[in-house]
């Protein structure tokens, strides 16, 4: 068989059913590969944006590795966006590149090009991926292709980039004469074995001394694979436990030791529980400063910190924060051992505290009675909260960036079974609705409900065709301010309310998102107040296909809450009375 055919056998082995593309003259021996099986097929989408992304999303949903592949030059370099949502969140995806035929290949000299359209992609994207390779000889298929999987998936996961030339995508090969890849047999982390038994042993004497305890649980979670093992730890400790964004939905909004999800835009009463805590347990966080605060030596800064992560460069970081006892090692490695230890362990006395981190939970919340008086445009929090409602056990939900991701992760109640994720390192504008295509293939067509800004929409607004054409039943909400409401509120705060380029009146713009779905064939709905809001919700969730849902928010809508640049966790925006600001602190507070 050609090399191109024995890939596709690879990807079928490995679960994969779909994979997204643009074809092109560099990639078009790879892509006639695919035309007589009914194994595997490719999906067309109109930008190669998006099948980076929706690769990255397949990934995530599984069971198969999201696979996205391009031509050359261009076709390689649009994949570049999702590629680097993939790198940054640990998601395995295999994006594939055509390439000129290697006699063409420009090799050591100066000259800048030789093929035509040929970019040398593995180059520019070995900082971004984990593994980048062009297939430079026929028989050294099998082994790269297995290498790139095996560290796709090994340790912190990540993207990884095969490139294949012309010439390579129809060399004949026999499968039985290609050399097969061997993993080293060691071990990625500095603590394994009796070294993670001695620092399992340090934790369970921390926890032993505390009184008020704090469980952080990160996005490392389900990379990991370890749902189960975390609930079991959590409920055996019985600890108040509050998720970063990226373990949203690791544990549903009505969990009873669940406070929250602290940081930047977290609820207070997360916040105030993580900063009053005298110990942080943190598995699979890698502390961002969208968690922590501008300034990590304020986070949780009376609190004996134990981090536990996979990747021990995030261990040996700081910037302010210290591990107390960090433990580079898998969560599988890592929990399997704790639990087997916790009989030894002298739980501490901590209603008093987790009934404390209740009562704060109930106090503060970030959904307020007044949201839903408005009368002439929707409150964002609103109907996310009443979208939320409506949605059924099953659904998964995809929120894109800046304001609309912020709203839905404060305002969104989730429920046991629900999914929602978003690509949260580097957190593209065009993210969900790609996303929320790579789901829907994933599972079989199902329904998927993307949460998009008027600007992100924008970004990818081409592949509605690509949701027309396959018929995906993918419900698609613009929350739309008409301009970028993240932006001005950033620069109400340091640019004395210069809105430069992110209003009406300065530069942006907006289509009719409505007239636009009709003319792909979308059935289409409008939101404009709240007297008709929840009816509708209800009208779009009903329809059997895809349908466009334009959410008409007030334009001068803002995150609430926000940390300001500075400040610790436990005084964010609007302050608090500071009577009540103080009543509440345990610690000292900072001047």
């Amino acid at each position: 068989m050609n090399v191109s055919d024995y890939l596709l056998n690879r990807l079928v082995s490995l679960g994969t059913k779909e994979a997204f593309l643009i074809t092109g003259s560099a990639i078009a021996w790879f892509v006639d590969s695919f035309y007589k099986r009914k194994d595997i097929k490719y999906i067309c989408v109109a930008h190669e944006q998006t099948g980076a992304m929706a690769a990255e999303a397949y990934s995530r949903i599984g069971p198969g590795i999201g696979v996205a592949i391009g031509t050359s030059g261009p076709g390689a370099t649009n994949l570049i966006t999702g590629i680097c949502c993939a790198w940054f969140d640990s998601i395995p995806v295999l994006y594939i590149t055509g390439q000129v035929n290697r006699k063409e290949l420009k090799g050591e000299s100066k000259v800048r090009q030789v093929g035509f359209q040929e970019t040398d992609i593995v180059s520019i994207v070995k900082s971004i991926t984990k593994f980048a390779v062009r297939i430079d000889n026929p028989d050294d298929t099998r082994y790269l292709f297995e290498k790139a999987i095996y560290l796709a998936k090994s340790g912190r996961p990540g993207p990884v980039l095969i490139d294949l030339p012309m010439d390579i995508q129809r060399e004949e090969i026999n499968p039985k004469n290609q050399k097969s890849f061997v993993p080293a047999q060691q071990k990625p982390f500095k603590d394994t074995g009796v070294k993670l038994s001695a620092k399992v042993e340090k934790s369970l004497r921390l926890i032993e001394k505390a009184k008020r305890p704090i469980i952080l649980i990160g996005g490392g979670i389900r990379i990991a694979h370890v749902e189960k093992e975390v609930k079991r730890l959590i409920e055996v400790l019985g600890f108040p436990v509050v998720k970063t964004w990226g373990a949203f939905d690791i544990l549903p909004s009505d969990y009873s030791l669940l406070i929250g999800t602290p940081g930047v835009y977290g609820n207070r009463g997360a916040n105030f529980a993580v900063q009053n805590a005298d110990l942080l347990i943190t598995l699979g966080s890698r502390l961002d400063t969208r968690l922590t605060g501008g300034k990590p030596a304020t986070f949780a800064r009376e609190a004996k910190k134990i981090v536990v992560d996979i990747d021990k460069a995030e261990l040996d970081k700081r910037r302010g924060l210290t591990p107390d006892l960090a433990i580079n090692s898998d969560l599988k490695e890592f929990l399997g051992v704790m639990l087997k230890h916790l009989g030894k362990l002298k739980k501490p006395e901590v209603s008093n505290w987790l009934k404390k981190c209740q009562v704060w939970k109930k106090k503060y919340p970030i959904v307020l009675p007044e949201y839903f008086k408005e009368k002439k445009d929707v409150n964002a929090y609103a109907f996310i909260k009443t979208l939320s409602e409506e949605l059924d056990s099953r659904a998964v939900i995809i929120p894109d960036e800046g304001g609309n991701l912020t709203w839905t992760i404060q305002a969104f109640k989730l429920k046991e079974g629900q999914r929602l994720f978003s690509a949260l390192g580097n957190s593209p504008m065009g993210y969900s609705f790609p996303a929320a295509i790579g789901a829907s293939f994933a599972l079989g067509k199902k329904e998927i409900i993307c949460i998009d800004g008027d600007g992100g929409f924008q970004i990818n607004i081409q592949d509605l065709e690509t949701v027309v054409h396959h018929k995906l039943p993918i419900k698609i909400f613009i929350i739309n301010n008409r301009g970028y409401g993240i932006i001005q509120q950033f620069q109400e705060t340091w640019c004395a309310g210069r809105y430069a380029a992110s209003t009406e009146d300065s530069g942006y713009s907006v289509p009719d998102f409505v007239k636009i779905a009709k003319a792909y064939g979308l059935e289409t709905v409008s939101i404009k107040n709240h007297r008709e809001m929840r009816r509708k919700i209800r009208e779009v969730l009903r329809y059997k296909g895809p349908v466009l849902c334009d959410v008409r928010i007030n334009k001068k809508q803002r995150l609430i809450p926000k940390l300001e640049f500075g400040r610790p966790l436990e005084e964010i925006s609007p302050l608090l009375d500071r009577k009540e600001f103080i009543k509440e602190m345990i610690i000292k507070p900072l001047e």
